[in-house]
């Protein structure tokens, strides 16, 4: 069935009107879409902000430091899904629990250093004044971060490293066909994937394999 076209009368006959042609604006804001990061990031700047309406007294992000940001952080644990182990319990520095405790739940370290990422990426492209300013890159923000992996770490029995640049090792000529990709050895901290649980059906152990807690976009800033 062909589409319905306007026609203009003149003295060669109906001339049919071709349709009007895609709005580019439309074509724009379809390329423009944000990324999944971009996304996260908006939502993780948004949440600060309610956070900081909601302190009592309230703060104005120029009035913000990295103290308060390292409140904030602390206020996040609330939301976690990762357990961490006390000296007292009798899992402590282990990987795998067989079985749950009482031990509390809280933010993964991964979590939080990412969440630092994107909300001092955020603050540079709202507006917040000199890198050296940024209340994220903080050095009581770095020194928690810090305390939050070692801690982890030993509580959890298991090890964060970072990662490591590309490595090229050194070949003779001819070599690089025959050797292929072991010409290049490259060192990553493992990928860790967040997946939610159920509190009293999983154990310890099902939080323990991660270094991250399941998207904090849902966080509330109440």
């Amino acid at each position: 069935m062909e589409p319905e076209t306007q026609s203009v009368s003149g003295g060669g006959g109906d001339v049919p009107t071709p349709p009007p042609p895609c709005q580019p604006q439309q074509q724009q804001q379809q390329q423009q879409k944000p990324s999944r990061y971009e996304s996260q990031k908006r939502r993780d700047w948004n949440a600060f902000l309610q956070y900081l309406t909601n302190h009592k007294p309230p703060l104005t992000l120029a009035r913000c430091g990295g103290v308060h940001v390292v409140e904030f952080l602390k206020y996040l644990d609330q939301f976690g899904k990762t357990k961490v182990h006390t000296h007292g319990c009798n899992y402590f520095g282990h990987p795998r629990p067989p079985g749950p405790c009482e031990c509390p739940t809280k933010q993964a370290w991964g979590s939080l250093d990412a969440l630092i990422g994107r909300l001092r990426a955020a603050y540079d492209e709202n507006g917040g004044g000199r890198p050296e300013s940024n209340p994220f890159g903080a050095r009581a923000v770095k020194a928690h971060l810090r305390e939050v992996r070692e801690s982890q770490a030993k509580a959890r029995g298991v090890a964060y490293e970072k990662k490591k640049r590309k490595q090229r090792l050194p070949f003779t000529v001819g070599e690089g066909s025959s050797r292929g990709a072991e010409d290049t050895i490259t060192s990553t901290a493992p990928v860790t994937v967040a997946t939610k649980v159920k509190p009293e059906a999983a154990s310890a152990g099902a939080s323990s394999s991660t270094g991250r807690d399941p998207d904090p976009g849902s966080w509330s800033a109440s």
